[in-house]
């Protein structure tokens, strides 16, 4: 095991905690200058558009209150800070507090503050930390997994158990979607990593106890069926550059092809995706009777891409008669109230005066 460090100490009693034994380290390095920390989990609150309020207010009402989603990941993105910065907001005008977003495993974002301050959560147990957000962390012990000094372990191998088998729900984007529901971030030109993705975006059958949500996503009264951990992808029906997120083959399975992987490098598996939310509505997969009605309902919601524009009208209508797709105006959501003014907080600065100045943003954050 090799370690890199910032510092030698003389004594042990010098360190303000021990994660790794000493007995555990073959090599140490001692880096030349402290270690460059990415803030990969923060999001600038001017950032969000419309459309992620629009796509935030429809997972609230139609997704979280729906299936009464009590424990959660929430994957990296503006899309799932928008949420967050819903839920003291849109969240309390229905009346939601205390019923849903209790408990998270979730890396420390700054946009959860908000919710936290609001008493939204009870509990959020972290992977690992995010820069600036160490002293709000040391703060809120009653929240953060911490030690005796303010400052959380090394929590991730738990983190990602209780991600796998413990949270009723993970909602985050991806990159590419099939007909199927299929997902990657794996695209031509872009080999790029899921983090806990598919540890989190798949449903555990050794999982054995129940939830409100969890015994939701059963749809036969058969006393052999058991729930189901709610996977939801949440995406846009185009990325940037116009390039469709909905394809009829996941660029990843050309790169698999080509390089000679054993497997394509799919995020998220299309029989463990339950739900599928975009701009357009969200389409309830998990009741779908056949894999051809599930194509269909993906393609309710996949808007003016190839794939959407292969189902036609009546077949979309006879979807929300029936409920398995619902767009905004069928959950009484206008399109005209997603307005940035929902948000809890509207820029960097504002997270900072929700955590009574606790919160220290990166610089490239800072625009004061």
């Amino acid at each position: 095991m090799i370690a890199q460090v910032n510092e030698l100490v003389d004594d042990e009693t010098d360190l303000p905690r021990v994660d790794i034994p000493g007995s555990w380290i073959d090599y140490i390095v001692v880096a030349d200058k402290p270690f460059f920390i990415e803030p990969l989990f923060t999001r600038d609150p001017r950032l969000i558009k419309q459309e992620h309020i629009l796509m935030a207010m429809m997972a609230i009402k139609g997704i979280y209150a729906e299936h009464q989603v009590q424990s959660l990941n929430h994957g990296i993105g503006f899309n799932t800070a928008a949420i967050e910065l819903l839920l003291p907001t849109y969240g309390e005008q229905l009346g939601l507090k205390g019923k849903i977003c209790k408990h998270w495993t979730l890396n420390p974002h700054p946009t959860l503050i908000p919710a936290i301050e609001s008493g939204w959560v009870e509990s959020v147990h972290c992977f690992g930390g995010e820069l600036g957000m160490e002293e709000y962390i040391r703060a809120r012990p009653d929240i953060f997994f911490t030690g005796s000094d303010g400052s959380m372990r090394s929590n991730r191998a738990f983190c990602q158990l209780a991600g796998q088998y413990a949270v009723d729900m993970f909602i985050g984007a991806t990159l590419q979607v099939d007909g199927l529901a299929n997902s990657s971030t794996v695209t031509r030109g872009r080999l790029s990593g899921f983090g806990g993705a598919p540890n989190m975006g798949h449903d555990p059958h050794g999982r054995r106890h129940a939830s409100p949500a969890w015994l939701n996503m059963i749809t036969e009264p058969d006393p052999m069926q058991r729930g189901k951990k709610l996977v939801v992808q949440m995406v846009e029906t185009f990325q940037a550059g116009a390039k469709p997120t909905f394809v009829e083959t996941l660029d990843a399975v050309e790169v698999a092809k080509s390089t000679g992987m054993p497997l394509a490098p799919v995020m998220i598996y299309g029989d463990d995706v339950t739900h599928v939310l975009t701009e357009e509505g969200i389409a309830y997969l998990y009741r779908a009777e056949s894999l051809e009605e599930r194509r269909a309902m993906v393609a309710a919601v996949a808007g003016i891409t190839d794939i959407g524009l292969g189902v036609d009208a009546a077949r979309v209508a006879a979807l929300r008669k029936s409920g398995k797709v619902v767009y905004p105006e069928d959950m009484g959501i206008r399109r005209s109230d997603a307005t940035r003014s929902l948000l809890a907080a509207s820029s960097v600065s504002d997270l900072v005066e929700w955590s009574g100045g606790l919160y220290n943003p990166p610089a490239k954050f800072r625009s004061w």
